[in-house]
């Protein structure tokens, strides 16, 4: 029981990548770096930035300079 097996870890990485690949491409879009969804792996770090990116203007459909570049 105190052992994750290989498969374990493929459906880890499986479930990782269907979450973190669309919001990457989202960030993307938005204009922000992609490098924000390593933010959600840290524990109620994910809804800070999520309130900050859902109110702050988007560079791809504002015009405006983007908060964070890569």
């Amino acid at each position: 029981m105190g052992s994750m097996s290989w498969l374990h870890w493929v459906v880890l990485l499986a479930v990782l990548a269907i979450f973190f690949i669309p919001v990457a491409r989202i960030f993307k879009r938005a204009g922000w770096s992609p490098w924000l969804t390593l933010v959600a792996l840290i524990p109620g770090a994910s809804i800070v930035v999520l309130w900050v990116f859902a109110f702050a203007p988007w560079p791809a459909v504002d015009g405006a300079k983007p908060p964070i570049t890569d």
